[in-house]
């Protein structure tokens, strides 16, 4: 009498044996729905901006940055009205729903968030206040990094001239847009106010969710002379150099360096990795100046 042998093969064997059989393909990689896929936005600084592709960063910073992804279409360039309070519907509220229809349209997973100057006020605001909104918790979710440059983060002494109505004023009402609520905000007393009762990331308050690094801005040049001087606009950059005698020494004309590292950690200060350790004044900094573009192109990966 013949025994009968039985011979038990793993489930996922037989199913491999099986799968030319049924038409299976049970390696194919994941579908490109489960696949990671990184996006980046840009986030402008006080101002109301139509497009702020154009006019606040400019072709030739975003095209260079986006490059960095491996999809470089998943990116988009807020336009909102930050000349209103952080948490107005027209500027949090705003940044929000752009950032909600962004991840939406692209598939977003991991998105990279580049603020310039009161722009990372406004990120701030949405990563410490989650349930104030109900798409702020998403946009949370999916941020892996916040690169805010130049951040007003501890406010401007700038802001409080601009807004004691004096003769400095006129100095600065190109770079402010004089009195608004988002100039308002910015002043250092308000700022510090903010800071301790309704933002985190500063120090002795509760960390942001996700990180927030800044990008320092040291100095100002503006010599006609020094070619440096004119990237970014010759200018503004005059202008900054004056606006920065009411600063500390280190300043990018616009911000102290000591606000501008109040919240979450440095990443680095201009010189430190600049071309030519070149520094990079308040609207160099939003530019493709001195190899900056390049630096945050190849940082464009989770």
């Amino acid at each position: 009498m013949h025994q009968l042998r039985i011979t038990q093969r793993p489930l996922a064997a037989a199913l491999l044996a099986a799968a030319p059989l049924f038409g299976l393909s049970l390696l194919a990689a994941p579908s490109a729905a489960h696949a990671a896929a990184t996006g980046v936005a840009f986030v402008h600084g006080t101002g109301k901006q139509t497009n702020a592709y154009q006019d606040y960063w400019q072709p030739a910073m975003v095209d260079s940055v986006r490059g960095g992804l491996a999809n470089p279409s998943n990116y988009t360039v807020v336009n909102c009205d930050f000349e209103q309070y952080m948490w107005d519907s027209r500027a949090a509220g705003c940044l929000a729903q752009q950032l909600t229809d962004f991840i939406n349209a692209r598939g977003i997973t991991q998105l990279i968030v580049i603020t310039h100057s009161n722009g990372g006020n406004v990120m701030r605001w949405i990563m410490s206040n989650p349930t104030y909104d109900s798409r702020y918790p998403n946009i949370i979710s999916k941020i892996v990094r916040v690169d805010a440059i130049a951040p007003s983060s501890a406010g401007t002494p700038l802001a409080d001239a601009a807004m004691n109505g004096n003769a400095f004023e006129q100095a600065v009402g190109w770079l402010l847009g004089y009195k608004s609520d988002a100039v308002k905000m910015q002043q250092v007393s308000w700022m510090a106010t903010y800071n301790a009762n309704n933002l985190y990331g500063t120090a002795g308050r509760p960390a942001l969710p996700k990180t927030f690094r800044a990008v320092v801005g040291t100095d100002v040049d503006s010599s006609p002379f020094d070619s440096d001087s004119y990237c970014g606009g010759y200018t503004e950059n005059v202008g900054l150099e004056t606006t920065q005698n009411w600063l500390n020494s280190c300043s990018d004309g616009f911000l102290n360096c000591s606000s501008q590292s109040a919240a979450g950690s440095v990443w680095f200060q201009d010189k430190q990795r600049t071309a030519g350790a070149e520094p990079l004044s308040h609207n160099q900094s939003r530019r493709a100046c001195f190899n900056l573009n390049t630096i945050l192109r190849s940082d464009m990966t989770p």
